[in-house]
Parts: C-alpha cells; sequence; structure tokens
C-alpha cells in the first residue's frame, strides 16, 4: 500500500469513501459520530489545502483515507476522567476512512503516522467497537474522554513509540 498526500483531483474519490464509511458506521451500531454529512467537504478541502490529507493507494485505486496534523489540536488540550501518557509534541490522526476494500489500513495508517512522529493522539465515538478494536491491536492506551470542536464526547487514545 502507498500512503500520499491527497490532492484536490482526488477529492470525489475521497468523498465516496466517506460515504461508503458513514453506511458502514450505520450498519454496525455508530450511525451518530458522523451522522449523514460529517466530514463536509470543505474541511477535507482545508485539509488537502493544508497538506495534512493523505490517501492510501493499493493498485493504483484509493482505497482509504486520514487526516494527519503535526501540533497541538484544540480539542486534546482538556481531557476528563483520565490523562495523556505525555505532554510531549504529537501527531493527531483524524477521520480515517476505508472503502471496505483492503485489510490492514489502519495499522499501514499508523505505521505511516509513527515514522513521522513517536507521540500520536487520536479519537473515536464510544460506538465505534472496530476503531477501538483497531487501536488497541496496534497498542494505543485509552486515555479518557475528550469533546469535539461541537461538544460531543470522544474516548481519547494515544501511542508512544518505544
Amino acid at each position: 500500500m502507498i500512503i500520499r498526500k491527497a490532492e484536490m483531483k482526488d477529492l470525489e474519490q475521497i468523498m465516496g469513501i466517506y460515504e461508503f464509511a458513514r453506511s458502514f458506521m450505520q450498519d454496525h451500531g455508530n450511525g451518530s459520530q458522523w451522522g449523514k454529512i460529517y466530514p463536509p467537504e470543505s474541511l477535507i478541502q482545508e485539509d488537502i489545502e493544508q497538506e495534512n490529507f493523505y490517501v492510501c493507494v493499493e493498485q493504483e485505486r484509493i482505497c482509504g483515507v486520514f487526516a494527519f496534523i503535526l501540533g497541538e489540536d484544540p480539542t486534546y488540550q482538556e481531557i476528563w476522567q483520565g490523562a495523556w501518557h505525555s505532554d510531549r509534541p504529537y501527531g493527531a490522526v483524524h477521520r480515517v476512512a476505508s472503502d471496505g476494500s483492503v485489510r490492514g489500513l489502519t495499522k499501514a495508517c499508523f505505521d505511516f503516522c509513527t515514522k513521522k512522529t513517536d507521540y500520536i493522539r487520536i479519537d473515536t465515538h464510544e460506538n465505534n467497537k472496530p476503531m477501538q478494536g483497531a487501536l488497541r491491536k496496534y497498542g494505543f492506551r485509552e486515555c479518557g474522554i475528550i469533546n469535539t470542536d461541537n461538544g460531543t464526547p470522544r474516548i481519547a487514545f494515544d501511542y508512544l513509540a518505544n
């Protein structure tokens, strides 16, 4: 699998992957995390413009997507019912999605990100059991609860490479 920075020409495929992911989430008991419209196209365009958005390519086809942002994330400044395992600089992973055609996409994403920084933070909805399983399998540790920018709670995880 090749991971590269997304380009605006990828936008239609990216939004198709999110459409698939929202449907998958709905069918697997997690319809409220992204609802029917998240993430909006404008947010993905902003991520691409800021060079914080990546696509996973398998056999010349985009099969997965994610945002990876190095630096302070405002939603991670406050954490409840726990604490981060480090206060060092980190990268934040957001909006991971797959078209369901390949296995190992989250591992590839996390491997890519850990080559950029040794400390990663991520959050997910309490009903997103597939992502929680992928995070724990990779070695992420649960830290507590954060609130997203719209105020909804998420389970926070971090990963500190050895």
